[in-house]
Parts: C-alpha cells; structure tokens; sequence
C-alpha cells in the first residue's frame, strides 16, 4: 500500500476524506438545506447565547439580540419552506418525544403547586429551548452545515475558558469561602463555575472531532489551543461534577483512540496528564475528595445537595405521576425537607419531581433516541470514503451527550439549552446522513 493509500490514523481502511470536492450529492443537499439566511441567524443566535455581547456592550442590550437572532431564524426558516412547498417539520420519534414532553407539561399545570409559575416557566423557558431544539433539527442537516456549528462552538469556547483563566490569576474569586471559585462569564449559560465548566466540556468533544478531522497545522494549532484552555479553565472552576465529565470525555476518547492505529498520540496525551497532576491548582485534590466523602467537604454543599436528593426521591415516592408541575422543584423540596429555596441538582430527579415518572421517561426516550442516532450516523459512515467528517463529529456529538448523561447527575439545568443543542445536533447529523445516502 503506497502513502497516498495508507489509511487514516484515526480510523483503518478508510480513504482520505472528500467532503471538500464537488459530488453529485450538492445539489441534493442544496434542496435538502433550504435557504443559508436561517442558518446565519441561528449561528448568529448561538453566539448571543454563548457569549452575551450585550454584557460588555450594554448599548445592545434594548436590542434584545438573542431574541431577534431567534425570531428572525424561525421567521426566514417558516418563510423559505412555505416559499418552496416543503413540509415544515420533519418529525421523528425524538421530535413527536419532546412535543409529549411539552403536552404533558402543559397537561399537569392544575395540579402544580404553582400553575401561574408553571404556565410563565413553559412559556418563557422551556418553549423557547423545544423551539431552538427543532430548528437545529431542520436547518443543520448537510455536512457542511453541522461542520461550520462545530467550529463556532470550538472558536466561542476560547473567550469563555480564557475568561476563566485570567479571573484565576488575577485572583477574582466568589466569597471568602474555604474553596476559592472563580467569577464566572457573564452568560446565561455560564453564570456560576459549574455552568461555565459544564459548557466547555459539552464543547470539548466538538474541539477534539474537529482536530482528528483538519490535517492542516494553523486550524489544528487553534483547536489544540482551544481545547488545552478549556481543560485547564474546567480545572480551575474547582467543579467537581466538571472534573467527571472532563474524565468521561477523556476516557471516552482514549478507548477509542486505543482502538485506531494512531494510538500513539492518545498515550502520550495519557502520560501529559499524568505528569501534569502535580501541577494542579492548590487544594483541587482536597475538593476532588468531597465527592467520595461528602462530610469533608467544608462548604457544606455536598451535604446539602445529598439531602436534597434524598428530598427528591421522598418527594417522588409520593407523586409517582403528576409531579409539583414544570420548573417546581424548588417548591417540592421546600415542602419536602424545609423552605431552602434551592433547585435538586439533577437533571432527572428535576423531570421526575416536575413531570413525574412519565416525564422523566419521555427525556430518556429522547437523550437514548439521540444517542442511538449518532449510533447511526457512525456506523452508516464508517465504510463510505467521502463519510469521515460525518463520522468524526457524530463520533464528538455521541461523546457529548455521553458527557451530559454523566453531567447531568449533578446539575440543575433539565430545561435549558445544553443538553437540548447537543441533542438537536445529533438529530440534524442523522438528517445530513440520510440526505446524503438518498442523494
């Protein structure tokens, strides 16, 4: 086999990728696409949300730029398929899964502990996440597409984990507290650390496709770059739940990168962070140690959020079907356990004490059915030349929902944007797979 045949490194028996040259499949996903001013308008969105620029330029904020980046989205989107005569919404069983989830919230509001809290929290929370959820599904279905959402998110991760390096060393902590955290990036998906560490680790795997796929030394230099601030940032957060799912990330890729003929690189990345544990932030080891033994921890959070659980599940026991209603779990727990005013902090005991059982069975309907479907993606590219690309960032989408699945035991965030753009990405990768197999 000559050079110009050996396989890649990261997968065998596969010829170099041709996403880059003309095929007859472009004007296929052209159709398949619609028009680019949706898309613009959604990456444009996904900015605002990341990066809040009205935060450091306040004359944007009356503008509202999220919230126009979003309805001009959804506007030019429903305009270009009634403009074309195509159906509106593809639904799948994750899509029909997310509107039962939607229905049985709207369903249970009577019986909230609160139905004015959780009519407003539907209509101003969770209507807007299904909304984006769906748009990601309908708009990113080529290659190209899910390729260019990738590096957004790998070039937005750079501000907000350097963000978190320079509060560090400037030494801008929250409190005096026995545990030094850092000031978080002003965000609506990074208000506290563990917010900031949550989202540099859904992005990582992102970062690490794009690395396996770019062969070039300037984007690669950027992505190593990128990826090396995001771990060090998700450190000096001190989130223990960050430190996991940085792990489940690292370990996810390591198995597979012993599995490739590059092995190589993933061992000496191994040995780096080896050799890098003395290196470590002053009593990060001693906050890492509170999550095997939760009395030591001297913030007294790890305590609380056991006796929070342990709530929880009371709570649960109690109301197997009907919950406290969407975005009540604050309530449940204060009648509960005492009035602490304070969320569960886990994904799925928040959709079983909201939703009940029945919602929290619709949410692992979809979190599997998006796994499953990168499953897909993997496996219908694993043969085909021209699916590399495909391959690798369905292969980042999978390790990042993975990364949520683990995540999620330990944050408040059921409802929001993390897990439902992951998810939206995983479906739209599915879309652009068989879009491209029937063209």
């Amino acid at each position: 086999m000559s050079a110009g045949q050996r396989a890649d490194w990261w997968r065998p028996e596969l010829a170099p990728a041709t996403a880059d040259r003309p095929t007859a499949t472009g004007a296929g996903e052209a159709a398949q696409a619609g028009s680019e001013t949706p898309f613009r308008a959604l990456m444009a969105f996904t900015l605002v949300l990341i990066l809040a620029p009205q935060a450091f330029v306040p004359a944007l904020a009356p503008l509202r730029p999220g919230l126009l980046m979003a309805a001009i989205a959804i506007t030019t989107y429903l305009l270009d398929r009634l403009a074309n005569g195509r159906p509106i919404l593809r639904v799948s069983s994750e899509i029909a899964a997310s509107a039962a989830l939607l229905a049985w919230a709207v369903v249970t509001v009577p019986l909230s502990l609160w139905p004015g809290g959780s009519l407003a929290f539907i209509l101003e929370v969770y209507s807007k996440t299904l909304a984006i959820f769906c748009l990601l599904v309908q708009v990113v279905v080529t290659p190209r597409r899910l390729r260019a959402v990738a590096w957004g998110l790998a070039l937005m991760a750079i501000p907000l984990a350097s963000f978190g390096i320079r509060e560090y060393l400037a030494g801008r902590f929250i409190g005096s507290g026995a545990v030094r955290r850092i000031q978080s990036y002003e965000a609506p998906l990074t208000q506290n650390p563990n917010d900031l560490a949550l989202m540099l680790n859904l992005i990582l795997p992102l970062t690490l496709a794009l690395i396996l796929i770019h062969r070039g030394p300037g984007p690669r230099l950027v992505l190593v770059a990128g990826a090396l601030l995001s771990v060090v940032a998700i450190i000096l957060t001190f989130s223990r739940a960050g430190f996991i799912t940085l792990a489940v990330t690292g370990a996810l890729y390591l198995a597979r990168s012993l599995r490739r003929p590059g092995r190589g690189w993933a061992l000496a990345v191994l040995l780096l962070a080896l050799l890098g544990t003395p290196f470590l932030p002053q009593g990060y080891l001693d906050r890492l140690g509170t999550i095997t033994n939760i009395r030591s921890d001297p913030t007294g959070s790890a305590q609380e959020r056991w006796g929070d659980t342990q709530a929880a599940v009371r709570f649960i026991s109690g109301h197997p079907v009907v919950g406290a209603g969407i975005g009540m779990n604050v309530l449940a727990l204060n009648e509960a356990r005492g009035a602490l005013w304070k969320k569960v902090h886990n994904v799925y005991l928040e959709y079983a004490v909201d939703l009940g059982l029945p919602g929290l069975a619709l949410f692992l309907f979809i979190l599997v059915g998006c796994i499953r479907a990168t499953s897909l993606v993997m496996r219908r590219t694993a043969a085909r030349p021209e699916g590399g690309d495909l391959f690798l960032l369905a292969e980042g989408i999978q390790t990042g929902l993975a990364a949520f699945a683990v995540a999620a035991l330990f944050h408040p965030v059921a409802y929001h944007f993390y897990f439902y753009y992951m998810a939206g990405l995983a479906l739209a990768a599915r879309a652009a797979c068989e879009a491209g197999a029937s063209a």
